[in-house]
């Protein structure tokens, strides 16, 4: 039976701290975005905020290009990553839409049965 080989280039010992930086990088300023474009649109905190959270995912998305071309990845992995990083910059607006978009269909909801419980004690009461 013959075993399957899967070669891959070689990392240099050398581009180890240059890697972790930037992938540590990568998760920090994703955090940062999310959380800032979060609070932003809950109120939390100014909307004045929202561009820093956008620069904030550019930064992320440099360093996710950059440490996939230290890291030698092929070109179809490097543009689902990308594409990815264009999904993630509308990933906290589409949450926050559906959270209040449910909010306002339950209140709504909730506010007409608590007009017919009162307008049903009224005629029987």
């Amino acid at each position: 039976m013959i075993e399957k080989l899967i070669v891959r280039p070689e990392i240099a010992l050398d581009q180890f701290l240059p890697i972790f930086i930037e992938s540590t990088l990568v998760l920090v300023f994703g955090v940062g975005y999310a959380a800032i474009i979060t609070l932003s649109k809950m109120g939390y905190s100014s909307k004045k905020w929202m561009p820093v959270g956008y620069l904030f995912w550019a930064l992320q998305t440099y360093f996710l290009y950059d440490f996939s071309m230290l890291i030698q990845s092929n070109h179809f992995t490097l543009k689902v990553m990308m594409v990815t990083m264009v999904a993630y910059l509308f990933v906290p607006h589409l949450y926050f839409y559906l959270i209040s978009a449910g909010d306002a269909r339950y209140d709504t909801k909730e506010d007409e049965n608590m007009q017919d419980t009162k307008l049903k004690e009224e005629t029987h009461g």
